[in-house]
Formats: C-alpha cells, structure tokens, sequence
C-alpha cells in the first residue's frame, strides 16, 4: 500500500459523519475491510477478522428512511457478532439505547438445532464511537461494559459487551508522544482531530505507525476527491441534521404548551402533557413512530392514539 499522508490543502470529509463512516468502512476493499478489522480489534482489545459485512444502505429513494443509524453489523471469522456505530450527536439516554440494542445483538444469535446449546453463543460486541456529550462521570474515553453485581463486585461471566468511546474525553491523551498511544488512543486521536489542521502534523504520525488508520484514510481521501460522492454524503448529512433541528423544535414547542395546559393540574401532568403534544407535532411532520418513541419516551401504542 502507498504511504497515505494529508498535505496542508486537503479538505476530507470528516469522518465523524455517521454516513461517511459507514461509506469508509463498508466497501467492498482490501483497505476498508482492513481498517473495520483493525479498529473494532482496537476497540475491544484482542485481534479480530471481520469477515462479513451487513451494509443495510437506506434507500436512495426514500428520504423518510434516511433517519436510521448509519450503523455497521459485521461478524469476525470466528462468529463473533458486531454492531459498531458513529455518531456525532448522541441520543441523551445512549447508554440505555446500548443496552437495549446489545440485548438484541447478543439474542439474535442462532441457537437452534439439536447440536447447540447456550455454550455456543459467542461473545458480542456493541460498540459506540460518541463524538460529542459526555456520558460518564470520569475523565476515561474508552469503557467496556459487562454484566456484574454492583454491590459484590462479582462478574456474572456472560458474553454480552458494550464498548464506549467519548471523543470528548481524547484531549487528555492527544498530546502523549505518538509511538506511546495504544491502538485504541491512536484510533479515538485520529477520529477526533482528523480535520483540526493544527494537528495535521500529528495525524500525519499516526497514519505511519498504524496500519489500519492509513487504510481508512485512503477510502477517505477517494471519497472526498469524488465530487458525486462527497455530494452525495454531504445531501445525507444535510436532511440528517435538518430532520434532527425539526424533531428538537417540535418537542420544545410540544413540551411548552403541555406545560402550559398541565400547569394547574401538576407538573408530572404537564410533561406528560407536553410529551404527548410534541407526539403529536413530529406525527404533522411524517416522522417514524420507532423515531417519535425515541424523541418522546412515549410508547408506540400511546404514539398511536393520538
């Protein structure tokens, strides 16, 4: 492979972007499927092959379908199921959404057939890459989660993992030496200050000594060099962001009337007047019930009824 370095003039997307991370690791490419199978051995810190890919591309032409996750599931050569996500802004109650969706990762695995039993469920992964917000109260960017007793300390031993890694933490190790980075440092700075031009110099360091960062930075430098595709990237990109300010609006406007109304009658009864209100708002606006549930907290029954 060539040496891969960024002059002062390129402009790469920023790969922070939930659909240009997905387009980088996706692709049908010895550098793409590289870079997927040394990040996520990064991240959950022993050395992994992805081998499958399971893409799931919104459809082009239809842009209510383009508020989904741009999240990649993959599976390692030895079964290992893997679900591994960017995102740039994190919902507020991410780390409830990681469990829920690491329990549908870890049940989702074939158990059926008179030659298998629970022995045979191999270890999952779920993984969030959460560019902005900070969701636990220490200064660590880079946590992996398992089911243990909290009063004992005692691990329950399953195979159930979720990994988070907060950007907004990577300040406290961008200015380590590079060569003394672990690969999981090396990935979190890269990601983090990979269009901060005044750490072009560091990026550069990085791209030498890790393998995997040079090959995700040549999917990235192909994409940002091809106007259709940059284009196409950026569209997607836009509506995302457009479609988030729209849902925000409507739950404000939606939880101030409620309040309003529910005023003399309690406040409890006020946001759940104001819950329902910006229900009804994102419904107006052809939003997806599973995206209003998420946005509200209010089920897809009660979703239903108003």
């Amino acid at each position: 492979m060539t040496e891969i370095q960024f002059s002062e003039t390129d402009d790469p997307i920023d790969i922070r972007y939930d659909n240009v991370f997905k387009a980088v690791f996706t692709r049908n490419t010895p550098a793409s499927r590289g870079a997927l199978s040394d990040l996520v051995s990064a991240l959950i810190g022993k050395p992994v092959h992805v081998t499958t890919i399971t893409a799931n591309e919104p459809p082009v032409d239809d842009m209510r379908d383009r508020n989904i996750r741009f999240d990649i599931s993959c599976k390692a050569e030895t079964g290992e199921p893997v679900n591994i996500e960017m995102s740039l802004n994190p919902d507020p109650y991410e780390p409830i959404r990681l469990e829920y969706y690491a329990g549908k990762l870890f049940t989702g695995q074939e158990l059926k057939g008179i030659d298998k039993n629970y022995k045979d469920l191999k270890e999952t992964y779920q993984i969030a890459i959460l560019a902005k917000g900070r969701f636990f109260t220490d200064d660590v960017f880079h946590h992996t989660f398992q089911y243990y007793d909290a009063v004992q300390g005692i691990p329950l031993g399953g195979r159930s993992r979720i990994i988070t890694v907060e950007l907004s933490k990577v300040d406290a190790v961008a200015d380590k030496p590079v060569p003394e980075l672990t690969d999981g440092e090396l990935w979190a700075v890269y990601f983090r200050y990979l269009t901060d031009r005044s750490r072009r110099g560091t990026i550069n360091k990085i791209l030498k000594c890790e393998g995997g960062i040079a090959m995700a930075s040549e999917v990235l430098m192909t994409i940002s060099r091809d106007e259709v595709e940059r284009a196409r990237l950026t569209s997607e990109f836009k509506y995302e962001m457009d479609l988030q300010s729209k849902i925000v609006t409507a739950r404000r406007e939606g939880e101030q009337k409620g309040r309003r109304e529910g005023e003399q009658k309690g406040r409890r009864e006020g946001e759940q007047k104001g819950l329902q209100e910006a229900a009804r708002n994102l419904k107006a606006l052809n939003i997806p019930v599973d995206t209003i549930s998420r946005s509200t907290g209010l089920s897809s029954e009660e979703i239903a009824k108003l």
